[in-house]
């Protein structure tokens, strides 16, 4: 676990893949980070998928875990990722609208065609970068930005037209990859005390499936 910022009320940090956003058993990363800022008080404010990685922030008193909640809630905290999938979208930019369906027992998420108990509306927006050939065959680099956090979105929403992520097997990808290739690589949001506004980045990794691809 890395850390980038901190400071009295927030922390924004790199999740690892295969550790869990929010408060669990085993590794999470609200006990690592009591643990590593030796503080009593972490508060999730948003989610990422366990088997994803990439930047997040937590608050760490009640009132910036309230002022951040709020930005989630009006969809002022931005959050983009890197995602590179087998195949390519349709149209190298666009926007994915969607209903999506949660299985909580599954742990899966459906798109389904008409509202129903349960059922929640999704959208994203996305640009590709680049193609390239990989030993899991010709793949795409795209980077998406939610305009909602629907669990699993990303992954359902790709994996719905035909262009699984790569490492994604629970949504059909039919490859070798170890690690699920999504990474929350932009995370921007205005800081409770001050209201300046910061933003963070990562570089796109250059192991695994991702070195296959640039960015720029």
């Amino acid at each position: 676990m890395e850390l980038i910022y901190t400071d009295k009320n927030v922390v924004v940090c790199v999740k690892p893949a295969g550790v869990l956003s929010q408060e669990g058993p085993g590794n999470n990363m609200p006990a690592l980070l009591r643990e590593a800022l030796c503080r009593d008080e972490v508060y999730p404010v948003h989610r990422l998928d366990t088997a994803a990685a990439g930047l997040m922030v937590f608050a760490l008193t009640r009132a910036a875990a309230a002022s951040l909640s709020a930005q989630v809630a009006d969809k002022k905290l931005r959050k983009e990722y890197f995602a590179a999938m087998h195949g390519a979208p349709a149209e190298p930019a666009g926007a994915y609208e969607d209903l999506l369906f949660r299985d909580v027992k599954k742990n899966k998420t459906y798109v389904v065609d008409r509202p129903r108990k349960g059922v929640k509306q999704a959208r994203l927006t996305y640009r590709t970068l680049c193609a390239a050939e990989t030993p899991c065959g010709r793949g795409s680099l795209v980077r998406v930005r939610l305009e909602t956090g629907r669990t699993h979105q990303i992954r359902v929403q790709f994996a719905s037209r035909g262009t699984p992520l790569f490492g994604d097997g629970k949504y059909g990808a039919k490859d070798n990859e170890p690690a699920l290739a999504l990474l929350s690589c932009a995370l921007g949001f205005t800081l409770p005390d001050t209201g300046k506004e910061v933003s963070f980045e990562l570089p796109l990794p250059r192991d695994g499936i991702w070195a296959y691809f640039t960015a720029e």
